[in-house]
C-alpha cells in the first residue's frame, strides 16, 4: 500500500510539498503553454458532462443532415440489399457502432452483416474483427430483415449513438484516446476472454498500450497474443469498475507519453507510463 501512495504522489504530486508530479513532468502543467490536458482529469470532465454535451453535438448541422439522411434511407429501403449499399446509411450505423473505421467496405458490410449467425461457416463468425459478429447479433438483419431498423425508437437509439461517437471524436481533438478510455469503460464488464479483446481494435489499443505490449504482437501466432495479454492480467477484474477506471486512467498516461516521446528516448517514456500500474497495487 506504501509503494501506492508513493507511486500516485509522484504521479499527481504532492501539493503540502509544492513539488512536480509525473503529469506535471508529461504535460507541463504550472508552466507550460496553455493547452496542456491532464488526460485523468478530461476523462473525469468527459463522463460528468456527456449528456449535455452530445445533445449540443446532435444539434449540430452536419450531424443533423447525417441522421437526417440516415433515417430516410430506412424509411425508404424496399430490402436490406438496398439499404446496405446506401453510403449514408452505413457511415451513421458504423460509426454509431464504433465501427468508423468500415465506412467504405461496402460488400465486406452486406456479407457480414446478413450472414446467418447460426453457421459457424458465415463470414460474420469467421471474420477475426469480432466487432461484426456483433453488430450482426445486435439487429440480426438475416432474420428480421428491414423491420429490425424500420422503428422510430431504433432510429432514435443510432441517432443518439451517432451523436456520442461524434462528440468522442471531437474530444480526441484535445485528449488523444478519450474515446478509447471512453468506449473501453463502456464495455469493460461484457469481456469474457482475451479474444474479444484481440478482436476488437478499440479493447485492443487500451489493453495493449496500458500493458507496455508492443503493437509489433500483431505480427506473432494467435497463441503468443494470447499470452502477452493472459501473463499479464486477470480479465476477470474488468468485471470491477474501479478497477476499470484505474485501468482507463493508466491507457491514457502512457497513451499521452507515447505522443509526447518527440525529443525523449521512447523507452524512458514508456518507463514512466508503465509505472501507472502502481494505481492498482
Amino acid at each position: 500500500m506504501s509503494d501506492s501512495l508513493s507511486y500516485l504522489s509522484i504521479l499527481y504530486g504532492d501539493s503540502s510539498s509544492g513539488g512536480s508530479s509525473l503529469l506535471d513532468t508529461i504535460y507541463g502543467i504550472g508552466g507550460s503553454p496553455a493547452g496542456s490536458t491532464d488526460p485523468v482529469q478530461a476523462l473525469q470532465s468527459a463522463e460528468l458532462n456527456q449528456a449535455q454535451d452530445v445533445k449540443v453535438t446532435a444539434a449540430q448541422p452536419m450531424v443533423k443532415a447525417a441522421v437526417g439522411a440516415f433515417t430516410q434511407a430506412v424509411n425508404s429501403a424496399k430490402s436490406m440489399t438496398q439499404l446496405l449499399a446506401n453510403p449514408q446509411f452505413m457511415n451513421v450505423l458504423l460509426t454509431a457502432n464504433g465501427m468508423s473505421d468500415q465506412v467504405g467496405y461496402t460488400a465486406l458490410a452486406t456479407k457480414a452483416l446478413t450472414s446467418n449467425l447460426s453457421d459457424p461457416n458465415s463470414l460474420a463468425n469467421q471474420l477475426t474483427d469480432t466487432r461484426w459478429k456483433t453488430l450482426a447479433q445486435k439487429y440480426d438483419f438475416s432474420a428480421n430483415g428491414l423491420k429490425s431498423l424500420q422503428n422510430p425508437a431504433t432510429i432514435a437509439s443510432i441517432a443518439n449513438d451517432y451523436a456520442t461517437a461524434s462528440w468522442g471524436a471531437s474530444q480526441d481533438q484535445v485528449t488523444p484516446g478519450l474515446s478509447n478510455a471512453l468506449a473501453f469503460k463502456a464495455q469493460a464488464s461484457s469481456i469474457t476472454s482475451v479474444d474479444q479483446i484481440l478482436g476488437d481494435p478499440t479493447l485492443r489499443t487500451v489493453v495493449t498500450t496500458t500493458l507496455g505490449i508492443p503493437e509489433q504482437i500483431a505480427f506473432q501466432s494467435l497463441p503468443a497474443q494470447e499470452t502477452a495479454i493472459s501473463s499479464r492480467i486477470d480479465i476477470s477484474q474488468f468485471k470491477d469498475p474501479k478497477f476499470v477506471e484505474s485501468f482507463a486512467q493508466r491507457y491514457l498516461i502512457a497513451n499521452a507519453a507515447n505522443a509526447s516521446s518527440s525529443g525523449t528516448s521512447t523507452s524512458d517514456i514508456t518507463s514512466l507510463a508503465v509505472q501507472a500500474r502502481g494505481i492498482l497495487v
